[in-house]
């Protein structure tokens, strides 16, 4: 994923969802998805495009959503839709900026313990046993083979998934939003949220600190999330990550 450059084409789709708001594009996706803010009389909201996904739905992110927002902060679903060609999400916005913005850029320190404190309070809140939503390596590698995508045969010898939580499916540094005071205010982007062995999400989210943040700040997310080390699922996992 990536911050889009300037141009980028508003979609009619998006420009009707807006009404009258102004839109700032934030984000895109390898899909072609994109997402916009929009600012107006009403409020901040985010809006959530794509050409249609047959395997993340923007569906299956709003009952993650519903779901996961009786226990932790996520953004509130306003709208959502879809048809043969294309597919949309609204939300309101959560307080705060993403934890890749300019301004935490510029303190990685502070940025990588918040999203270091904030996947354990995620974890921590999220129960495993009202989860109806799997993200387990199976799971994972039966998706991968409806998308045609043939895995390593190296990575069918799993770690154990004896350490099992709630996890985000995609927490990456962009996905913790900060409030101004560094704390933070919540978690976005839960399309792939579902239960699966904690290091599932550790491992991608110590490879998305050295992206954002530069090298080094594994020990630091670690110490912040209060876990030791775990070489050989940090590698699985990440493997994992890259291969899907």
């Amino acid at each position: 994923m990536s911050i889009p450059v300037d141009g980028v084409v508003v979609p009619g789709r998006v420009r009707r969802l807006a009404g009258g708001d102004d839109l700032i594009p934030v984000w895109r996706n390898e899909l072609g998805g994109l997402t916009f803010r929009a600012n107006g009389a009403g409020g901040i909201r985010y809006v959530k495009w794509g050409p249609r996904n047959a395997e993340t739905t923007v569906e299956g992110e709003a009952e993650r959503l519903a779901w996961a927002t009786r226990f932790t902060a996520v953004p509130r679903v306003i709208a959502r839709g879809g048809d043969d060609d294309e597919e949309w999400l609204v939300t309101e916005a959560l307080p705060g900026e993403s934890a890749v913005a300019p301004r935490w850029i510029a303190a990685p320190e502070v940025a990588v313990t918040a999203i270091g404190v904030g996947l354990r309070s995620f974890h921590d809140r999220l129960p495993v046993p009202e989860c109806p939503f799997s993200w387990r390596v199976t799971d994972r590698f039966e998706k991968a083979a409806r998308r045609g995508i043939q895995l390593p045969e190296a990575l069918r010898d799993a770690p154990s998934e004896d350490d099992l939580v709630v996890c985000h499916g995609d927490a990456c540094a962009p996905n913790t939003v900060l409030a101004d005071d560094g704390n933070v205010s919540g978690h976005v982007d839960l399309g792939a949220l579902g239960v699966a062995d904690r290091w599932a999400d550790l491992a991608v989210a110590a490879m998305s600190l050295e992206w954002n943040y530069g090298p080094g700040w594994t020990e630091t997310f670690l110490d912040a999330y209060g876990v030791a080390g775990d070489e050989d699922r940090m590698s699985y996992y990440q493997e994992l990550w890259n291969a899907t």
